[in-house]
């Protein structure tokens, strides 16, 4: 069994949790609420920076030029399409200033804080971990709806497109395969601390799911 499937059983309730999540369903079905969708966007927009920092820093940690490369294209992605996705999403769900400039929620933060202990670590196990948790969860959520409705807003279906499909698969086979390499080489601390990332990162996207979903206004 590959290192990163033994994290992931390591931590299946909150895998199972985050990768089959009501607000998931219901946003593939239309029926999210909007105002859960907005806060949600609002908050998860709030990653971007940090998540550059942290696969730029993972791209430069890279082992080789050859490892590093897949990382690049990825984060062309990031900074390309998915960010002009929010900035088309605020438009078009007319959301206010104030509503894209909400502080972040304390599991946003907690988040934000994840990544960049990752960053700051120097680490590129503890990096591939926190990627990897993030990546794969939102491809294994979004491959549940590749027959979504045809007239779902492009906020919605976009948002599934962006984490599914071959070319976002192949990002997550990456990284996955990425973690798998170094891992036989790390000591048994640097292993630990890694997988105490993936499980922190892990149920951080569950009770991220849990604070969009739960929302009332």
């Amino acid at each position: 069994m590959k290192p990163t499937e033994q994290l992931c059983i390591g931590c299946q309730d909150d895998w199972l949790a985050a990768t089959d999540h009501p607000f998931c369903r219901e946003l593939a079905s239309g029926e999210l609420p909007l105002s859960k969708m907005k806060w949600y966007l609002a908050q998860d927009y709030q990653f971007i920076g940090s998540f550059v920092r942290l696969l730029a820093s993972a791209i430069a940690q890279a082992p080789s030029l050859e490892d590093s490369i897949p990382a690049a294209q990825f984060l062309a992605l990031v900074t390309g399409p998915e960010n002009t996705y929010f900035q088309r999403s605020f438009v078009a769900l007319e959301m206010s200033a104030e509503e894209q400039a909400v502080p972040p929620a304390p599991e946003t933060l907690a988040f934000l804080q994840l990544m960049d202990s990752a960053r700051e670590s120097g680490r590129y196990e503890q990096m591939m971990a926190v990627l990897v948790a993030a990546e794969w969860t939102y491809l294994t959520w979004a491959e549940r709806y590749p027959d979504y409705p045809v007239d779902l807003p492009f906020w919605f279906s976009e948002w599934i497109d962006l984490h599914s499909g071959p070319g976002f698969s192949g990002v997550v086979e990456y990284l996955r395969g990425q973690l798998d390499k170094v891992w036989a080489d790390l000591s048994h601390e640097q292993q630990q601390q890694a997988r105490a990332s993936f499980e922190t990162a892990m149920h951080l996207e569950r009770e991220f799911f849990d604070a969009a979903y739960g929302r009332s206004d």
